[in-house]
C-alpha cells in the first residue's frame, strides 16, 4: 500500500524516478532490485568504464586528459610551465578538482619515480613513491612539461588514428585513446579499484616489451618468457624468481610473486645499507616494523637504524652488533618485514569498453590488433589527402595548355559568383578543381609554376598506389608497427632496474625459524579459543583461572615455550600456533583470542586442538558416519612458516572428535542411540592422505556417532560388554551404570 506524503499538493521532487514518487507527492514502494538497477548500476558502470580501469593504451581517463591537455598547451617541445597552470587548463577536460588532477600528475613525473617510463619532465619537489611521509610541494611551486617519449603517445594523433569525443560540457573534444606506438599498457604500472572489481598491472621493461611485441608479430607462438622474463619496477629491488609461477601469471593474468630489497654490507663500519625497496612498500613502513620487532625482542642483532635518504637516492642504514652475520640478519628481516613482499597481479583492462582479465600474451595480441587499426586509419588519412591533392593538380594541369584562356574567362566574367562555373564549363573540370584554380595568386600564373606543380602528379599517383597496397596488406601494416617499435628501442634505451634471483639460489640463506627461549609453561585453552601461556612460577602465585561467563577450560597441557599447537576448525583447516609468538600471561587474564590472532575466515569456528610436540605421534579423527582415520602428526609439519593448512581432514562427514595418540590405547565410541564400541587403536592402520575418511569402526544406520574417548576417560565399568576384536561393529547398549549418570532420588 502506498504511503501518503505530508503535503498532498506538493509537486514531485526534481530528478525523482516516477516509480518512487508519484505526481502528487505520493511515495511508492519500490523493490530493492529496481533501486539497484536504476541508481547503483549506472554509478558502478561509470566507475569501471570511465575512472578506475585502464584501457588498451595503458591510461585511465584522468591520465589521458592530463597528458592531452599538456600536448595542446605546447608542452611537448616548449619550456616548462607552472604545475598550477597545467592543473587549471586540465579542468577543461577533467572536472574532478585541482587536488585530484595534481595527484595524477605527480605520479606521472620523473622525480616521483613511480613509473618505468615517466611522461612528465618535472622540476621541483614531487615526493617519492618509496616514501610515505615525503610530501610533494604545492602546484604553485613546481614546474613541468611533457617528457620526450610523449611524442610516441601523440604520434599522428591529428591524422584520425583515434576517435575524438566531446568533453564533459561539449565545449571541446578529447581523444578516447592515445595512439601509443609501444605497448604502454604493460610498461606503466597501474592500480585501480572500481565497484566490484579491481585492476593491478605491474610494470615491465620498455625494451623487453617492445622486443617481445616484435617477436610476437613475427611468430604468434613466440615464448614470451624468453624475451620478457619478469616485470621491472622503477624502485629496483629483486624478484625471487620461479619460472613456473611467472608462466602461470603470464598465462592467466592473475597471481603474485615475491619482490625483495637490495642491500650491501659495509664491513669497516659494521653497517647494512638498504638502497632499493620493493615497489609495494615504503621506507617508513620498513623502519616502523623493524622498531616493533626490536621492542618485542625478536631482533636483537640491530644496534641502531636510521633513514639516510638524500639527493643521491634511498639509503636505510642498519648498525649491527659485533659478531652478527649480515646474511642471516637480512634473511630474518626478509621474513619478518616488508623488505620482502608479494606483488599481486590482476591484469584487468578495458577492451572495447568491456573489462577483461587477460594474460600477457593476450594483452599484446589485443594491442597489436588495436595498433594495426590505428596505422590503417593513418594510412587511409594520408591516402585521402593525397588523392585530394592529386585531384586539384589534375585540374591545374587541364589549364596548362591554355593559361591565357583561363585568364580571359576570369576577366570577362561579370560577377564573382560566376567565375567558378565558367571555369568548369571552359575546361571541363569539377567545382573543387575550379575553386582551386580561381584561388591561384596572380604571380603564380606562369608556365614554370604550373609545370612544377603538375610534375608532382606522377609521384603522387605512385604514392597513392603504394598506400592502397599497404591498406590491403596486413603484413605491410604489421611491418610499419615493427619499424616504429624498433625506433622506440633505439631512441629510448631502458636498462633493466629490477634484478632476478632464482628461488633455489636463496633457500640456503634462510636459516629457518628464529631460535626461541625454551622454558616450561602451562597452557590453558578455553572452549571458545582463549589461550593463556603461564610459567610455573606465575601459576603458583596465581589464583583462580578467569574465563568468560559462558566459557570454561577445554584443554590443558604442560609443555615448553618452543612447542606448537594445532587448531582444527569446522572448515577442514588447521592452524599452527607457536607458543613462543605469544607473551606469557596470568591466570587473571582472559588470554589471547586465537581465532582473531590467526585470522579465521568469516563463519569459521574452532573445533579442537592438539599439542604437536615434535610431530612424532599420530591422531585419530572420528566422523559422524562412524569412520575413523589414523593420521601421523608429521602430515601437518611444514618446512615453511605457513600458519594455515587447508584440507586438514575430510569434508565428507562432520568431525566428532580428535584424539592424540602416542602409543596404542583402547577407544570407546558412542552413538546417539546409546550404543558403544570399545576397540584397540592397533586395529587402525595409519593413512598418508590428510583428506581420507579412514575405515568404518562403528556400524550406524539412523543414529550417528556423537562421542569418541579414550576408555580410561569414560565411566564404563563393564568394559568386556562393549569390547570387540574386529571392526566395524554395531556395539552394545550402554547400561545406566556404564553411562556414569547419577539418578535423582527423593528423600
Amino acid at each position: 500500500m502506498a504511503r501518503k506524503a505530508k503535503n498532498d499538493n506538493a509537486p514531485a521532487k526534481r530528478g525523482m524516478d516516477p516509480n518512487v514518487m508519484g505526481l502528487r507527492g505520493e511515495v511508492i514502494d519500490q523493490p530493492i532490485t529496481d533501486t539497484l538497477e536504476l541508481n547503483f548500476m549506472p554509478y558502478a558502470m561509470s566507475v569501471i568504464v570511465s575512472r578506475a580501469i585502464p584501457e588498451i593504451d595503458g591510461f585511465k581517463p584522468s591520465h589521458r586528459k592530463l597528458l592531452y591537455c599538456m600536448y595542446r598547451m605546447g608542452l611537448l617541445n616548449g619550456a616548462r610551465t607552472k604545475s598550477a597552470n597545467i592543473v587549471g587548463q586540465t579542468m577543461h577536460y577533467n572536472p574532478h578538482g585541482d587536488a585530484a588532477i595534481y595527484e595524477t600528475m605527480v605520479r606521472l613525473t620523473r622525480d616521483n619515480e613511480a613509473l618505468n617510463v615517466p611522461f612528465v619532465d618535472s622540476k621541483g619537489n614531487f615526493g617519492k613513491v618509496y616514501s610515505r611521509d615525503m610530501a610533494y610541494a604545492a602546484s604553485r611551486y613546481t614546474e613541468a612539461k611533457l617528457a620526450p617519449i610523449c611524442a610516441e603517445l601523440f604520434r599522428d594523433i591529428d591524422k584520425d588514428t583515434v576517435d575524438f569525443v566531446p568533453n564533459y560540457d561539449n565545449t571541446t573534444t578529447e581523444p578516447s585513446l592515445l595512439p601509443t606506438t609501444f605497448p604502454n599498457v604493460l610498461v606503466s604500472a597501474n592500480l585501480g579499484i572500481a565497484v566490484g572489481m579491481a585492476s593491478q598491472i605491474c610494470g615491465f621493461n620498455l625494451a623487453e616489451v617492445c622486443q617481445t611485441t616484435i617477436e610476437l608479430i613475427k611468430n604468434p607462438d613466440h615464448e614470451i618468457l624468453s624475451t620478457m622474463p619478469a616485470p621491472d619496477f622503477p624502485t629496483g629491488g629483486e624478484i625471487v624468481y620461479d619460472p613456473g609461477q611467472m608462466a602461470e601469471i603470464y598465462r592467466t593474468g592473475r597471481g603474485s610473486f615475491p619482490v625483495r630489497a637490495r642491500w650491501r654490507y659495509v664491513e669497516k663500519e659494521h653497517i647494512i645499507e638498504i638502497y632499493e625497496l620493493p615497489y609495494t612498500t615504503t621506507a617508513e613502513a620498513v623502519m616502523d616494523k623493524c622498531r616493533d620487532l626490536i621492542k618485542e625482542g625478536k631482533i636483537k642483532e640491530i644496534a641502531d637504524m636510521r633513514d639516510e635518504t638524500d639527493l643521491g637516492g634511498l639509503k636505510l642504514a642498519i648498525d649491527i652488533k659485533r659478531g652478527t652475520d649480515p646474511d642471516k640478519l637480512m634473511a630474518k628481516l626478509f621474513r619478518l618485514t616488508p623488505l620482502q613482499d608479494n606483488y599481486p597481479c590482476n591484469f584487468n583492462i578495458l577492451i572495447a569498453g568491456s573489462p577483461q582479465v587477460l594474460g600477457v600474451g593476450e594483452i599484446l595480441t589485443e594491442w597489436i590488433a588495436w595498433r594495426t587499426e590505428c596505422v590503417r586509419r593513418r594510412v587511409y588519412f594520408d591516402m585521402t589527402r593525397k588523392k585530394e591533392k592529386l585531384h586539384l593538380l589534375e585540374g591545374l594541369k587541364a589549364i596548362l595548355l591554355d593559361i591565357d584562356r583561363a585568364i580571359r574567362i576570369i576577366r570577362e566574367t561579370e560577377s564573382e559568383a560566376e567565375v567558378v562555373p565558367n571555369l568548369m564549363i571552359g575546361f571541363g573540370i569539377d567545382e573543387v578543381q575550379a575553386e582551386y584554380v580561381a584561388e591561384i595568386k596572380l604571380r603564380n600564373i606562369n608556365r614554370e609554376y604550373i609545370l612544377k606543380r603538375t610534375e608532382e602528379t606522377a609521384a603522387l599517383a605512385e604514392e597513392i598506389k603504394d598506400l592502397e597496397d599497404t591498406l590491403s596488406s596486413k603484413r605491410r601494416l604489421r611491418s610499419i608497427i615493427t619499424d616504429e617499435l624498433k625506433a622506440v628501442l633505439k631512441k629510448y634505451p631502458s636498462p633493466r632496474r629490477t634484478g632476478i634471483v632464482y628461488a633455489r639460489e636463496i633457500e640456503d640463506l634462510d636459516e629457518g625459524p628464529e631460535p626461541v627461549d625454551d622454558y616450561p609453561v602451562h597452557v590453558f585453552l578455553s572452549r571458545h579459543g582463549y589461550m593463556k601461556k603461564i610459567t610455573p612460577q606465575s601459576l603458583r602465585m596465581s589464583g583462580e583461572q578467569k574465563y568468560k561467563e559462558d566459557d570454561g577450560l577445554g584443554w590443558y597441557w604442560e609443555t615448553t615455550n618452543a612447542a606448537e599447537l594445532l587448531l582444527f576448525t569446522d572448515k577442514q583447516q588447521a592452524y599452527k600456533v607457536r607458543l613462543s609468538d605469544f607473551a606469557d600471561g596470568k591466570a587473571s587474564q582472559l588470554g589471547d583470542y586465537l581465532p582473531g590472532a590467526l585470522g579465521f575466515d568469516e563463519g569459521e569456528s574452532f573445533v579442537t586442538a592438539v599439542l604437536a610436540g615434535d610431530y612424532s605421534g599420530s591422531m585419530l579423527l572420528f566422523f559422524e558416519n562412524g569412520k575413523c582415520a589414523r593420521l601421523p602428526l608429521s602430515a601437518y609439519a611444514t618446512k615453511t612458516n605457513r600458519r594455515r593448512l587447508t584440507g586438514a581432514y575430510s569434508d565428507k562427514s562432520p568431525l566428532v572428535a580428535l584424539l592424540p595418540l602416542e602409543g596404542e590405547a583402547e577407544i570407546a565410541v558412542t552413538s546417539a542411540e546409546g550404543r558403544c564400541v570399545v576397540f584397540s587403536s592397533a586395529l587402525l592402520a595409519p593413512k598418508t592422505s590428510r583428506t581420507t575418511q579412514g575405515v568404518q569402526v562403528m556400524t550406524v544406520k539412523k543414529h550417528l556417532v556423537v562421542r569418541a574417548q579414550f576408555l580410561t576417560d569414560t565411566a564404563i565399568q563393564n568394559q568386556s560388554r562393549y569390547r570387540v576384536r574386529s571392526i566395524p561393529a554395531a556395539g552394545a547398549k550402554l547400561t545406566d551404570a556404564d553411562r556414569g549418570e547419577e539418578q535423582m532420588t527423593f528423600i
